[in-house]
């Protein structure tokens, strides 16, 4: 994955969009001549571009194509070059924590709260996490309470998609 920007940009404009269909509902992913922007999950039959034409890109095709395995159970990470044009420094450092976590694994806001310098920020932890343009692919769905406990998934359906991705992964919670 490309590295994470160390400086907020404009957004820049989106050259291509492509949908397609996964076990969560359908997914809607962006990209520029740099890499993917965005990646968003259908929320009660709706997603944010549904009125525009679909102008895949190579990039976009080829994580379709990877989206694809990894629903199918043969692919565990993702090789794909992400252009995070948006989000704080703060937030781009936990999106960074967050790429690196792999396939299985699974950490506490408070964990990665410690990791990126932030002990006790669990509030803007979770805003960070929920702020996370490429889910998925930049595994949100990995972090959970101390308890092991679902407390919010802010893609698809919320707690039900966040459930559903982590026991594709195997990772026990309640």
């Amino acid at each position: 994955m490309d590295s994470i920007p160390t400086h907020t940009q404009l957004p820049t404009t989106t050259h291509a969009l492509l949908r397609l269909p996964s076990p969560v509902g359908r997914l809607e992913l962006t990209a520029d001549d740099e890499g993917i922007l965005s990646l968003s999950i259908e929320t009660d039959g709706h997603l944010p571009l549904d009125a525009t034409p679909e102008t895949p890109s190579p990039v976009l095709r080829l994580a379709a194509e990877q989206l694809n395995e990894y629903f199918a159970g043969t692919r565990q990470s993702f090789d794909l070059p992400v252009h995070l044009t948006r989000g704080t420094e703060f937030q781009r450092s936990v999106w960074a924590r967050l790429a690196s976590l792999n396939f299985g694994n699974v950490i506490s806001y408070g964990a990665l709260g410690s990791d990126v310098g932030r002990p006790g920020s669990g509030r803007a932890i979770g805003g960070a996490v929920g702020a996370n343009p490429v889910p998925i692919i930049i595994g949100c769905h990995r972090v959970l309470a101390t308890s092991g406990q679902i407390t919010g998934y802010s893609a698809g359906q919320g707690i039900p998609t966040k459930a559903w991705l982590l026991n594709h992964e195997g990772i026990a919670h309640r």
